[in-house]
């Protein structure tokens, strides 16, 4: 198992990955920073654990995406009709404020962990 350092928001963090794959994890943390960056721009940010869980949000949301439109092309190879769309249901006020409320008590649980791998 090999070790390799990456740099995330100017700040290093050292992730174990296999052998030979140092080289992939370098590149695919300039994506996540890259990505970080586009996201917090020139304005001031929340918390670093935030700033990363938006960007893990953003990440995953394109990813997604893209899954998506391979099974659509597959779908379309192969002479399938593409599968309806997801209808999600409107929500109110309180429920989106129950999702803000949410990921704030996440951002908040993320930063705890963060200060204590920094003490440990």
């Amino acid at each position: 198992m090999a070790r390799v350092e990456v740099v995330v928001n100017g700040r290093g963090y050292m992730v174990a990955c296999e052998d030979g794959q140092e080289g992939r994890i370098r590149e695919l943390a300039g994506v996540v920073d890259e990505t970080l960056r586009e996201i917090a721009g020139d304005r001031p940010s929340g918390s670093e654990p935030q700033l990363l869980l938006v960007t893990s949000l953003v990440l995953a949301d394109r990813l997604q995406e893209l899954q998506a439109e391979v099974q659509a092309l597959r779908g379309a190879r192969l002479g399938l009709a593409p599968a309806a769309p997801i209808q999600v249901p409107a929500r109110g006020a309180a429920e989106d404020e129950a999702v803000v409320s949410a990921v704030d008590t996440l951002a908040k649980r993320i930063e705890d962990i963060a200060a204590r791998l920094d003490r440990a």
